[in-house]
Parts: C-alpha cells; structure tokens; sequence
C-alpha cells in the first residue's frame, strides 16, 4: 500500500466505536496508516461490505459469511461480550409474538440472528411480518402501535423504559445460556487485497487505539461526545463500558468460537451460507 494514501474506512458515530478509534483517526498511533473516515450506521456498512466498497469497515457479524472471500476478519476493534445483547421490546409483558410485526435494524445484522435463533426455540408458532427500520426508529414504532415489537441495539437497553416500553425477552441472555459463550456483535474486516503486512498494521493500530483510549478516556471524550447523536453522557458512558471490553483488545479463544458457533448455528438454520474451514484465520 502507498504509505501517502489514507485507508478509507467506515465505521458508525456510536460511543464504542469513536471511542474505539479516536487515537487512530486522529493521527496518535505511532506508525499506522492514515484513515479518511465516513461515518454510517451499520445496516450501511453491511451494504458496503458486500459491494467491496472501503478498505476498513465495521460491520455486523453476521455478514462475515458474504464478504470473507474479499475481506479478513481482523482480530481485534470489534465489539463482542457478555451482557450486552440486544432486547426485543413490546408495550405489553409477556405479549405473545406468534404471527406478530416485529420490526429490526437490518436482516443481516447480528442482532436478527440471535432473534431468529432465539425465536426459533421460542415462538414455535412463529413471527409474523419483519420489518427493517432504521434503529433509532424502532422504539418509537412500538410505543406509537406501528409495530407490535421491536429489536433494540446499541443504547436503546439504557433507554427502552423512556418509551414506556417493556422488555420481552434479552437475546444476549438466551445466547449465553444455550452456548456459554460471549455475544458476538460487530467485526472490523479489511480487503485482503491490501496484502498481510498491511493487514497486521491495521490490527495492531486497533488494538494500540483501543488501548490508548482506555489509557486516557479523557483523550476521546471530544470525539466521542461530538458523534453521540445527543446521547446523554452518563449513557455514553455505560454504552462503551458495556461494548468495549477485553474481546475489542483481542477476540482470543472464547471470541473466536462465539464467531463460529453463531455462523455455525446460523448455517444450519438456514440463514446464512455456511463458513469455509479457513475464513475466519488471520494472517
């Protein structure tokens, strides 16, 4: 790669993520590639994964099985856990699901995954309509009647109750409990194109931005606070406690078999082509 030419990379405004690559973004990182960034929701960057547009892009997990061929997971910068699932909201408790509209941020999200996991142990009648909204809309749907529920991301777990909503079920929880693992949610992946010297720059630049910003939170606060859509501080805050952890450091051994056991289960029930032996290994 032209050390003059800035990596064009994507990744959304979310606290986790600004806070994630601040350092990088703005030049901090001791001899890692430039970034000319664009930001954009993940259900976008999904999109422009599959179209191999950008070199850099942070994506839904769910997704990888499209875009391995042109892309690499990188193992690091991405956001995975324990506790942080995402949560089907209804107006009502208990409400029954079967033949309902649910509405969700994208049907190649991780998010509906997990859903259409857990719905099929759960509602054994089965969903009605799904519908894609963009995720800042779903609350508002459910509570207006638009929708009869809703799949939540990122923020909306600290906020769903200002909506006088209630939660249905936590697919997170559900994930751990049947498999014991981390939640896999959103991967960082680069064009293999860009060859593997590159490609371990760009690891180690995440994994360096990550630590830097956990070395001094002060440093991103701007950065993070100017991107978080008039998001309240003390739910920022919660926001990258709860999404930047050991796993955006390094997917290690247990966030490696979350990634597969989720691809894997996904396979089989259909929704989604299954993964090569190798698609996941870095280089």
């Amino acid at each position: 790669m032209s050390a003059s030419r800035k990596l064009k990379i994507a990744y959304s405004p979310c606290p986790n993520d600004t806070f994630v690559f601040d350092a990088w973004a703005h030049g901090r990182v001791p001899g890692a590639p430039a970034l000319d960034v664009t930001f954009a929701d993940i259900d976008i960057t999904n999109g422009m994964a599959e179209r191999g547009e950008f070199d850099v892009l942070k994506v839904s997990y769910a997704v990888l099985p499209w875009v391995l061929d042109e892309y690499a997971l990188l193992p690091c910068g991405g956001a995975l856990g324990r506790g942080c699932g995402p949560l089907v909201l209804t107006r009502e408790a208990g409400t029954d699901l079967t033949g309902r509209t649910v509405a969700v941020p994208s049907e190649r999200s991780t998010a509906y995954l997990l859903f259409r996991l857990w719905a099929a142990a759960e509602v054994p009648g089965g969903v009605g309509e799904v519908v894609v909204l963009p995720f800042d809309e779903i609350m508002p749907a459910v509570r207006d009647g638009k929708v009869d529920a809703g799949l939540v991301i990122h923020e909306a777990r600290f906020t769903y109750q200002d909506y006088g909503l209630t939660c249905l079920a936590d697919m997170g929880e559900h994930w751990e409990h049947t498999t014991g693992l981390p939640i896999p949610l959103g991967a960082i992946i680069a064009k293999r194109s860009l060859g593997e010297e590159t490609l371990r720059q760009l690891a180690d630049a995440a994994r360096t931005s990550v630590r830097m910003a956990w070395d001094d939170p002060a440093a991103s606060r701007p950065y993070v606070l100017e991107h978080a859509q008039e998001m309240d501080p003390l739910v920022t805050n919660q926001h990258i406690g709860l999404y930047v952890n050991e796993f955006t450091a390094d997917l290690g051994e247990a966030g490696y078999a979350a990634v597969r056991g989720l691809l894997t289960r996904a396979a089989a029930e259909g929704l989604v082509p299954p993964l090569g032996p190798d698609a996941l290994a870095f280089p």
